[in-house]
Parts: C-alpha cells; sequence; structure tokens
C-alpha cells in the first residue's frame, strides 16, 4: 500500500474542512424545528394573521432559528381540542377555555401573552326585546360552556334571573350569526366578529356585553410550558412588533388594519369598531403589568367556581381545587401539586 505524502494529507484535510463549512448552515437550516399555531377569527386574534402575512412571524422565528406554521382554525373550539391533544404546540384561546379544556384535559400550559380582554367584544343580541330580562323563556344560541356561557350566567345572576329561566342552544361560533339573523324571534350570545353580523341583522338589539364585566374575558396566546423558550420569544417578538405597527401613525398601520378588516370578512370601519370594543395592550409594560396584578387572579377565581358548577371539570372532580393556577406572585389558585395553567409577565417583560 502506497503511503500518502504530508502535502496530500494536509490538501486533503483542507478540502474536507471547506466541504463541512459550506454544508453544515444547510445541514442546520434543515434541522430547524418546526412548531404549528394555532388561531381563530376573533378582533384581538386578527393581528396573528397579519404577522404571518406580512413576514414579522418568520423574522421572529428565523431569530430563534425555528419554524412556525400559524393554521387559522375557523371554529375555536376545535382549535383548543387540537391544542389539547398534541396537533399545536400553541393556540389563540380566553382565560376560561384555557382552564376548561387544556388544563383540566391535563396539558400544563402558560399565557405567553396577555393580548386584551375584551370590553363590549363579547355581547348578548336578541330580537323582540330590549333587555336581559326579556331573555326570558326564550332560546338562546351560544357555544355552550364558552366564555359566551360564562357572559351569559353573569348578565342573567345580574339580572336577579339564573339559566333555568332560557334554554340553551348548543351551536359552532361559525353558524350563530346566520342563524341569528334567519330567526324572526332570535336570542343569541358570542363575539365578534360574527356579533357585528348579528347586530346587523333587523330588529336586533344588544342588551348586554362584556364592558359591564370588565377584565374577566381576557384573550391570550397560550403555549404548552414544556415548549422551547425560543418558541414563547418569538411569538412574543412577533406580537409586539405587530403591536408597535397598531399603535402608529401612518400608512403602515393603515395597510394592516385593512388586512386584518378584509381577514375578518369585514369592511375597515367595522373592524376599527371591533377594536373600540377590544381593551387591547398594545404595549408589553402594559400587558405585563396586568398579567402581575391582582385582577387575573380575581377573575380566575370566579370562573374556575363557575366552571366546576358547570361540570367542566368533570363528573368526577371533587372540588375546583383539583386544578392548580400558577401566578407571578407565586400564589396558586387550587391544587399547588397539579398546576396545569400558569399567567406570567415574564415574556411580555
Amino acid at each position: 500500500m502506497k503511503h500518502q505524502s504530508p502535502i496530500a494529507l494536509l490538501t486533503a484535510a483542507v478540502v474536507l474542512s471547506a466541504v463541512l463549512f459550506f454544508l453544515s448552515p444547510l445541514q442546520a437550516a434543515e434541522k430547524k424545528e418546526k412548531f404549528d399555531i394555532a388561531w381563530s377569527h376573533y378582533a384581538g386574534w386578527e393581528p396573528w394573521g397579519y404577522a404571518q402575512q406580512s413576514g414579522i412571524l418568520k423574522k421572529w422565528a428565523d431569530k430563534q432559528n425555528i419554524e412556525i406554521e400559524l393554521t387559522l382554525v375557523n371554529d375555536y373550539i376545535e382549535s383548543i381540542n387540537l391544542y389539547t391533544t398534541g396537533k399545536f404546540a400553541a393556540c389563540t384561546m380566553t382565560n376560561m377555555d384555557a382552564l376548561t379544556i387544556p388544563a383540566v384535559g391535563g396539558i400544563d400550559s402558560t399565557a405567553v401573552i396577555v393580548g386584551d380582554f375584551s370590553n363590549g367584544n363579547d355581547g348578548i343580541v336578541m330580537k323582540k326585546g330590549t333587555k336581559v330580562t326579556d331573555l326570558k323563556g326564550r332560546p338562546i344560541t351560544l357555544v355552550e360552556l364558552s366564555v359566551s356561557h360564562y357572559l351569559l350566567a353573569r348578565a342573567l345572576d345580574m339580572n336577579g334571573m339564573s339559566e333555568q329561566d332560557v334554554k340553551l342552544i348548543n351551536t359552532s361560533d361559525a353558524d350563530i350569526a346566520a342563524l341569528f339573523t334567519a330567526d324572526p324571534e332570535g336570542a343569541a350570545v358570542t363575539w365578534n366578529p360574527p356579533l357585528m353580523q348579528a347586530l346587523r341583522a333587523p330588529g336586533s338589539v344588544r342588551v348586554f356585553d362584556s364592558s359591564s364585566i370588565p377584565g374577566e374575558i381576557i384573550d391570550l396566546m397560550v403555549v404548552r410550558s414544556d415548549a422551547p423558550e425560543a418558541l414563547k420569544k418569538a411569538l412574543v417578538g412577533a406580537w409586539y412588533e405587530t403591536m408597535a405597527i397598531m399603535e402608529s401613525d401612518g400608512p403602515k398601520k393603515e395597510e394592516a388594519i385593512a388586512s386584518m378588516a378584509q381577514a375578518s370578512g369585514g369592511t375597515v370601519e367595522e373592524f376599527k369598531q371591533q377594536l373600540a370594543t377590544t381593551a387591547m395592550f398594545y404595549k408589553a409594560a402594559d400587558a405585563a403589568a396586568f398579567a402581575a396584578s391582582a385582577k387575573p387572579k380575581e377573575t380566575m377565581e370566579q370562573v374556575r367556581q363557575f366552571s366546576y358548577a358547570k361540570g367542566l371539570y368533570g363528573e368526577s372532580a371533587p372540588s375546583a381545587d383539583i386544578v392548580g393556577i400558577a401566578f407571578d406572585d407565586g400564589s396558586v389558585l387550587g391544587d399547588k401539586n397539579n398546576i396545569k395553567l400558569r399567567f406570567t409577565a415574564k415574556y411580555m417583560q
């Protein structure tokens, strides 16, 4: 066997190093971890669609060397069910649904973004009536056991009524506006954009909305707690870059608003009206302050008691304490050894 010269060996080593140098970035790109994220149409979540369409989401994913695929799921509750079963690593949802579906289902989740709270974006509409007490004896379409159910329960209680006074008709949020419009004696509980569509029906009256219970219906981006920090940071970074555009003045903001309005199926004016009834936290500092305040804990105490009373913890649940909800001050509502929902200002800070 002929021995190679030292010069030949050195040349081969240099060539091999060069090949590895050029290959490694390609291999790294191939090995980027991919995360699937779900969202649904709602005024406070439309910015996610814009973040994707504008390239903002990809930019922040690239910064964290990951891939993010954002998927629109038109059936809101189904999006949360899919998150719970493992189809998605993160999902937009309200505080109540985060508790009653993934948390009760055993999925440890963290609210990394408090996007807003509903301040009129969820409401009760009816025909042939002008006040909550006119709902007595009426069938009401809603997404049963969702925040709409919670809103209705709060409205009835504040008006000296109970669910025994009405008849609930469980309906997909995608169908509510059309069913309400077609029914001459319709009554419905829903959120925007279906709420605004329902209000366009002749004879419809808004008899109650979430502005009467501010800070109780909170809209979140919820991520599996064991997901990498890279995903959490990328989502938060993309969100607040989008928020900065929405809060600014000029053509870029108008372009963003027009894009969101079109995606939601309404006009720019209608979308701006929806934003007006959404208490958006455009600044990360404001969202972090809210997350770290006493309000989420006060609200979640009400929500968990309501959820337990409605059987959303399961028939075998002995009390509302079966699931733990953790907060930034170190306190926990429920079982400290079974924390499945976490509110934190960490990422927004």
